[in-house]
């Protein structure tokens, strides 16, 4: 009897081992795949941030080279402004400052505004012409000769401390004055010129 029950004993303990055995290795089988599979994942996440970072890091290499590209062109762009500007300045500046003060060159502008400024109702033009103050002695006698020229064409000339050169017209009775000074003539022309004088430099 004792021996029976050593027997049922001993078979129920090897089954039992037998069973956490299988059970053991089952869940080592487990664990294995599950550490295979975190491994596998964190591997394909880790070529994929590379990846990302990698086409990051082009697109910021790209785009740096093309604000740098472009950053460039500006300051070529600028510099030859700037060189224009520089030429149109020193072949203009002193020549602009003679004819601002020319009495042949003021009388033919007078004039020529006049024809070209739309009147009142009648179609009569009245402008006022101010001349450089300071300028008086040289220009008085100039325009004392062509006086009744150019108030037969609509214009009075006067003269004014606040024009230093050139001169300013306006309506007689309008109030504004359009001014005609000097750096106001070299702005004009070198509006004009400075795109010419560039292509000419730079074949642009």
């Amino acid at each position: 009897m004792e021996n029976k029950l050593q027997e049922l004993t001993r078979k129920l303990y090897d089954e039992g081992l037998e069973k956490g055995r299988a059970e053991a290795d089952k869940l080592v089988a487990n664990a294995r795949r599950e550490a295979e599979k975190i491994v596998s994942d964190a591997r394909s996440e880790a070529a994929e941030i590379v990846s990302r970072a990698r086409a990051e890091a082009e697109d910021a290499g790209k785009n740096i080279l093309t604000e740098v590209a472009l950053a460039g062109r500006q300051a070529v762009a600028k510099i030859k402004s700037e060189i224009a500007s520089l030429i149109v300045a020193e072949a203009t500046s002193e020549g602009v400052k003679r004819t601002a003060l020319d009495p042949e060159f003021i009388r033919g502008m007078l004039l020529s505004m006049a024809k070209n400024w739309t009147g009142d109702a009648s179609g009569r033009v009245e402008l006022t012409a101010l001349l450089p103050e300071a300028e008086r002695a040289q220009l008085d006698k100039a325009f004392d000769a062509c006086a009744k020229e150019l108030l037969s064409a609509g214009v009075e000339v006067g003269w004014s401390k606040q024009v230093k050169t050139g001169f300013k017209v306006g309506p007689k009775e309008g109030g504004y004055y359009i001014s005609f000074s000097d750096a106001d003539l070299e702005a004009l022309l070198s509006e004009y010129l400075r795109e010419k004088v560039s292509r000419m430099l730079f074949k642009a």
